[in-house]
């Protein structure tokens, strides 16, 4: 039997009343249409279809409730009739369930209380009734039964740590991509008008009324955050950049070519300086391309947000470089080198960033990596002339003694001078996503060969290439790396799934060795020597060989190199004599470098290598049928040997200490012969300059 219960909804204006058969909160709606329509509603007449279930008007009834024991006077026990009741005032009416917003029709997106129509009740009333209760409570399903015998690691209750990640990033650590992202922080605010202050004072340009006929280039404002080596932003770095690419060669530019420092001469001169007790003193040049003067005439806009408002139409008539200009390094390095002549330096022959200066007993070296610089020498006084010399000229910031070159954080200590990318490594290990990766003993496995073609070409190769090509600057310092990342450079053109397993277990390996570094230690006697090797046809694909070699300060790695060859060797003769022609050259070339910096070995260098043929044929003067073909590195390496510029001598494969940089290698002999080339473990060291600057900052 069906139970009629009607309801009139109170009006609007009568804020004491209730409304009758639902909750009382209906009456403080805001619908004026509330109490205009009075509301009949018929409900199954069902046992305990009103009283089994207490129904919560915001929400539907949950499965986990348990239907309440009527009480004997209630109209629904089994001892009452079973006949239609009307109630028009309930004394405590079952609130009903409501109809969500999608089934009102008068609903405008707005929260108001359900409005019943006055005839039959809507079909969406009805498909929201609450099913008949259970005369017993719902059971729990239990979980299915695992049937396979896989073991996942949340049962061993092993779980990752959860990686939070900001939604937003603070806007004073982002790099703006434009100047009206730049124009909302006063930082990057500051630092635009500190740029172009500095290009007017320097007299970089003139206004002129533009030409039909002048190439006219644009410019733009590029941001950078310089940041330390802890990772801090210290100075919030604003350029104006030419668009050198609207260039016409031949006609705005002719030689672009600017030599920068080899990496070879700065750990040979570091050596050198920690040897003899030397302080390394480093400077940076402010808006260095600023003070090179150009040869051609160059027309570029007024940049954005500072144009002239007197003069808006005219153009920038550039008289000397500008950050963005195909010749500005050019330039830059002209001046630079017309300055330090002029005081009495010389350009040294066997690197051109390289300047010396010598008088008596007085030695000064500076070396110029664009617009960074460093200087040491036995003469103190000589040094702070120098620089004040360079200050009065240029914009110099002087940094102090040397912390943090090109990316290389040098810190000394008891033992030598230790230098370390560990910074460098942990920007590369968060990029790639690798920063809590396994670590592993070795770059490469010794038991996998890589080949061309033998997987899946990757699908989009970017992340391939960059990791590879941020890889290549850590053989600044990590020679360990060399061969695994030659290795890897082979494959940039159409990498394949192999390949970046085979980068991501470098990564692993940088994850366990991040702190390592290497050490330049003093030496007294400061004697050059080194190790040739070669993998004979070690290339599976092209039969090409590898070549390796390490040269040594004293006992301090200063030069290495991993390369193919490039011709295929007949013989593991040839491969190693190929090899040890390319290793004579390298030493050759430093023997050089050591004169002009002023130390003259007391011995001919020494090359060591474990092929025994090879080092027959680098002092027997028979010619040999099989080594015609190579008859231009045989003289070249028999020459120098009999002009006793350096001597070959045989060395036991055990103790070659090039093994590494040709071939992938057990864990064993791998870390054996990594602490032979001078990668040491800095952590004690690098933890140790953290409690240092902890210490400081709390004094």
């Amino acid at each position: 039997m069906p139970i009629s219960i009607e309801t009139r909804l109170p009006l609007r204006s009568s804020p004491a009343s209730t409304w009758q058969g639902s909750h009382p909160t209906a009456a403080a709606s805001s619908d004026p249409l509330l109490g205009l329509f009075p509301t009949t509603i018929t409900v199954p007449s069902t046992t305990n279809s009103l009283s089994s279930h207490s129904v919560s008007p915001s929400r539907p009834p949950s499965l986990s409730q348990t239907p309440s024991t009527p009480s004997p006077n209630s109209p629904d026990s089994p001892n009452s009739p079973k006949s239609p009741i009307t109630h028009s005032s309930p004394p405590s009416p079952t609130p009903l369930p409501p109809i969500s917003p999608a089934s009102s029709p008068a609903h405008t997106g707005r929260s108001r209380s359900p409005i019943y129509s006055t005839a039959s009740p809507p079909s969406s009333l009805t498909n929201h009734m609450p099913a008949p209760a259970s005369s017993s409570p719902l059971q729990p399903i239990d979980p299915p039964i695992r049937t396979h015998p896989m073991v996942t690691r949340s049962q061993n209750q092993i779980f990752k740590p959860k990686q939070l990640y900001l939604a937003e990033t603070p806007c004073s650590e982002v790099e703006p991509t434009c100047v009206s992202q730049a124009l909302k922080d006063h930082r990057w605010r500051q630092a635009m008008s500190e740029e172009f202050t500095a290009l007017v004072s320097q007299g970089t340009w003139d206004l002129v009324p533009p030409a039909p006929n002048q190439n006219i280039i644009g410019c733009k404002w590029v941001f950078r955050l310089k940041r330390g080596k802890d990772g801090r932003v210290e100075r919030y770095k604003a350029r104006l950049v030419a668009k050198g690419f609207h260039k016409q060669p031949g006609t705005d530019y002719t030689q672009t070519f600017s030599p920068v420092i080899k990496p070879t001469t700065i750990r040979a001169i570091l050596s050198i300086a920690v040897s003899r007790g030397w302080k390394i003193h480093q400077l940076d040049i402010n808006n260095a391309f600023l003070h090179g003067k150009l040869d051609e005439q160059l027309f570029m806009q007024q940049p954005a947000r500072f144009i002239d408002p007197h003069l808006p139409h005219h153009v920038c008539r550039l008289q000397k470089s500008l950050y963005g200009l195909k010749q500005a390094p050019r330039m830059w390095f002209r001046e630079l080198k017309q300055f330090l002549l002029a005081h009495g330096l010389t350009n040294s022959r066997s690197d051109c960033s390289l300047f010396i200066y010598c008088q008596n007993t007085d030695w000064l070296y500076v070396l110029v990596y664009v617009d960074d610089i460093l200087i040491t020498g036995s003469n103190p006084v000589a040094i702070d002339n120098l620089i004040t010399a360079m200050s009065s000229k240029f914009s110099v910031k002087n940094l102090g003694e040397l912390d943090f070159f090109l990316g290389v954080e040098a810190i000394r200590t008891n033992a030598g001078l230790f230098l370390s990318q560990q910074r460098y490594i942990q920007d590369i290990l968060q990029r790639a996503g690798m920063d809590n990766a396994k670590a592993v003993s070795t770059p490469l496995s010794s038991t996998t060969s890589l080949r061309q073609f033998s997987g899946h070409s990757l699908t989009d190769p970017t992340a391939y290439r960059q990791i590879v090509g941020s890889l290549q600057y850590l053989s600044l310092t990590r020679p360990d790396l060399c061969f695994a990342v030659n290795r890897l450079s082979q494959f940039m053109h159409n990498p394949i799934d192999l390949h970046w397993q085979a980068v991501k277990r470098v990564l692993r390996y940088l994850n366990g060795t991040k702190f390592h570094g290497l050490l330049l230690r003093p030496q007294t006697s400061l004697s050059l020597h080194g190790f040739s090797d070669a993998d004979w046809a070690g290339d599976k694909d092209t039969s090409i060989s590898t070549t390796g070699y390490v040269m040594y300060l004293g006992s301090s790695p200063v030069s290495w190199k991993a390369t193919k060859q490039r011709v295929v060797a007949r013989s593991s003769t040839e491969a190693e004599y190929k090899a040890l022609a390319a290793a004579s050259s390298e030493m050759v070339w430093i023997l050089n470098l050591l004169h002009e910096l002023g130390i003259h070995p007391s011995t001919p260098p020494a090359l060591y290598c474990d092929n025994i043929g090879a080092t027959y044929l680098s002092s027997n003067p028979v010619m040999h049928s099989r080594m015609k073909h190579i008859a231009i590195d045989l003289h070249f390496v028999r020459d120098l040997v009999d002009h006793k510029v350096l001597r070959v001598s045989h060395i036991s494969s055990k103790d070659q200490f090039a093994d590494g940089l040709t071939k992938p290698l057990s864990s064993a002999r791998f870390t054996y012969l990594r602490s032979k080339i001078g990668v040491t473990d800095g952590s004690s060291i690098l933890r140790g300059r953290v409690k240092e600057k902890i210490s400081a900052i709390s004094s």
